[in-house]
């Protein structure tokens, strides 16, 4: 403390005109990309905040910041990238922005496409959060063929002590094994070999896919994709569709490999509310759980003609019913599988407040009676759909406690977290809709 009071003393009051950085960031804004969408990364609420203040003061406008603590982050980001979100009137009503602040909060879970310029304002050393910023524009739906990341480094003498950038780029390659995409992130960088999309979002904790092709996507923005275009070319689709009974059910033809079987693709709703996808083949074998392969098994044109339903498919659909049903509550009891979001989070944020016990909190942490509130909702209740994928992701990136802790907070305090009492126990499983596979 001795320290920095002798560094505000020898610096003096922080004067924002002398910011090179700051400067920096409005050129980059103002004069570089006047008329396009930024989205800017910084790791710190503070950082958003003086970014934010010191912008507008700047000249530039259209702008908002975001941080865990804001009141609804979704909405800020429906009002930065409507189109990708079909929020267009409201980015109408209420103003669209085309400069967005925020921090790691946005890294995950939202669609930001409307944009392709991302600036990391300074540079995290989890290398997943760097990769993740720019998945939040790198993603279907992205209409610019170049996204640019603009990446804020120290200092040159600043970085010949800390060596961050190097460090940086040595974890980077360390990576480079599961090469899979062309980002770089140093203009120098001389071996800039490709990076995979560490920040793809598979819905579900099975979503391992039998291809590599779907790296870099996520299953919630590929059926959002796949249901857009289709009632953009038919409207009338959207009633039809809604319309539709439970345990409805189709056939088409196929042709079989090893690897993609002939058989039955079903869709259930589980009592705990979340959504299960399965591929059952002719022997009645699961043979994947993957919400990918199943959404891919199932593409068809609108044109494809509807066959008639095997003698098995009944049959099927009833044995991947119940194996989905008993893999789900099979060894965790209560909680469902152990490697199912619930059970993995409420063991998280129990050990998590359990280790403060009797000790002083970082001032980072999360209020830890809020953090054993949600904990008890979620050994309580089911997770609704929308929680159990935010939690996933959480879980996929290696997000510390800290970070679980505010937002499962902020999930249960906007009652997104877990399924009401009377709710979850009137909720049986139901069939969704399921396809019949059979030979072309």
């Amino acid at each position: 403390m001795r320290a920095l009071l002798n560094v505000l003393a020898h610096c003096g009051e922080w004067d924002p005109a002398k910011d090179a950085k700051l400067l920096a960031l409005a050129n980059l804004i103002q004069n570089e990309h006047p008329d396009e969408k930024v989205l800017v990364f910084t790791q710190f609420a503070d950082t958003v905040a003086y970014l934010s203040e010191r912008l507008q003061r700047l000249g530039v406008t259209e702008l908002a910041g975001v941080t865990a603590a804001a009141a609804d982050p979704t909405r800020l980001a429906w009002r930065f990238s409507p189109r990708s979100n079909g929020k267009e009137e409201l980015a109408r009503r209420e103003g669209e922005l085309r400069v967005l602040v925020a921090t790691d909060v946005l890294s995950e879970g939202q669609n930001l496409q409307d944009a392709a310029i991302i600036v990391n304002y300074d540079l995290p050393w989890a290398i997943i959060r760097l990769i993740q910023r720019a998945g939040r524009v790198d993603r279907i739906g992205q209409r610019s063929a170049t996204i640019r990341c603009y990446s804020f480094v120290p200092a040159d003498g600043l970085d010949q002590i800390i060596n961050l950038r190097a460090r940086i780029r040595s974890r980077l390659r360390q990576n480079a094994e599961v090469v899979g995409t062309d980002e770089t992130f140093f203009e120098d960088d001389e071996d800039a070999r490709p990076l995979i999309d560490l920040y793809n979002e598979r819905a579900g904790v099975l979503d391992e896919g039998s291809g590599g092709d779907e790296l870099g996507v996520d299953p919630t923005s590929e059926a959002y994709q796949i249901w857009k275009n289709a009632i953009d070319a038919d409207p009338k689709l959207q009633r039809t569709i809604e319309q539709l009974p439970d345990v409805i059910y189709a056939t088409k033809g196929y042709e079989a490999t090893a690897a993609v079987p002939l058989g039955a693709l079903v869709f259930i709703r589980a009592s705990d509310g979340n959504d299960t996808l399965g591929w059952v083949n002719e022997r009645r074998d699961v043979v994947t759980e993957s919400t990918l392969d199943v959404l891919r098994g199932a593409a068809c044109h609108p044109n494809t003609p509807g066959l008639p339903r095997s003698p098995e498919h009944h049959a099927l659909v009833e044995h991947g019913v119940r194996h989905m049903l008993t893999e789900q509550s099979r060894a965790g009891g209560h909680l469902g599988r152990p490697s199912g979001a619930r059970y993995r989070v409420y063991e998280r944020l129990k050990r998590y407040t359990e280790s403060f016990q009797g000790k002083t909190l970082p001032l980072t942490a999360p209020n830890l009676d809020e953090v054993k509130r949600a904990t008890q909702d979620i050994y309580d209740h089911p997770l609704k759909g929308g929680a159990t994928d935010a939690i996933n992701r959480l879980l996929r990136s290696g997000a510390p406690d800290e970070e679980i802790g505010h937002r499962v907070i902020e999930l249960r305090n906007r009652d997104e977290l877990t399924v009401p009492r009377g709710e979850a126990a009137t909720m049986e499983p139901k069939i969704i809709c399921s396809m019949g596979l059979v030979g072309r």
